[in-house]
């Protein structure tokens, strides 16, 4: 069964973000050089409903709603977005993550969490579907397999991270609002959560709103897990896109 239509702010904001104005903004961490993003700021002017727009069950059906362990059971050492996508969120977080021991949480990991050379973490823990994956991540310091789906908890102490991450894999999130509360809970105060994605996905394994809406409507969607998950701040978007041809690639991050 299809979830049902789209609210109509929801509506008004894909074509609306899809006017090619973009504000530049400078963004460095820790005496990192400055890189320029585009600020997407129709995000900003959202009329947000008063109770979360997508509480029907049926937003989050998917076509395959078999388990997801049996899904990512064999291990697929692959990337899921192209160099330019990967180029563009590693430069993000080199411009954004704090670089010298600050701890590190990635959600929906796998073997490869596209994180800056240039950076020494203190620790960076990896959550994940698939061990073996998990085992080949050479950043990891510990390593956690755990279907969110099934179990939205997180296994850390409450403010234990700098940095919550998660990339192309917000559109899988069946629990979506529990999960942005446990990375709150776990994060440091004044710690950053930084949503990435692409278009590209698993079609039969994303949330049925994933599928309904284009790369606007994506952006609306990750801001409503933070706007009624909990208290985040500052949450904001940008399009973080390399082009040249290579996928686009559009983070929403919030702090603690």
């Amino acid at each position: 069964m299809l979830p049902p239509s789209l609210p109509n702010t929801l509506l008004l904001f894909s074509r609306a973000a899809m006017l090619p104005a973009r504000s530049k903004v400078s963004l460095a961490a820790d005496g990192a050089a400055k890189i320029i993003y585009s600020k997407i700021p129709s995000f900003d002017q959202i009329d947000w409903p008063e109770e979360f727009p997508f509480a029907d069950p049926k937003y989050f059906q998917r076509q395959d709603e078999s388990l997801d362990a049996v899904f990512y059971d064999s291990p697929r050492y692959v990337t899921h977005i192209d160099d330019g996508a990967i180029e563009a969120i590693s430069k993000y977080y080199a411009a954004t993550v704090p670089s010298k021991g600050s701890t590190l949480l990635d959600l929906c990991s796998s073997w490869i969490s596209h994180l800056p050379e240039s950076h020494e973490f203190e620790r960076v823990a990896v959550l994940g579907m698939n061990e073996a994956e998990l085992g080949r991540n050479r950043r990891a310091t510990e390593r956690v397999v755990q279907d969110l789906n099934i179990n939205p908890t997180l296994p850390f102490a409450d403010d234990s991270f700098d940095t919550v991450t998660n990339v192309v894999s917000v559109d899988y999130l069946t629990k979506p609002l529990e999960i942005f509360r446990e990375m709150h809970r776990v994060l440091k105060p004044g710690g950053t959560a930084i949503m990435s994605f692409s278009n590209r996905c698993f079609p039969t394994k994303a949330v049925g709103i994933w599928g309904q809406t284009d790369d606007a409507g994506h952006i609306w969607v990750v801001g409503s897990y933070f706007r009624y998950s909990t208290g985040w701040r500052d949450v904001k978007a940008f399009d973080i896109s390399e082009g040249r041809g290579s996928d686009p690639m559009f983070v929403v991050q919030g702090t603690k």
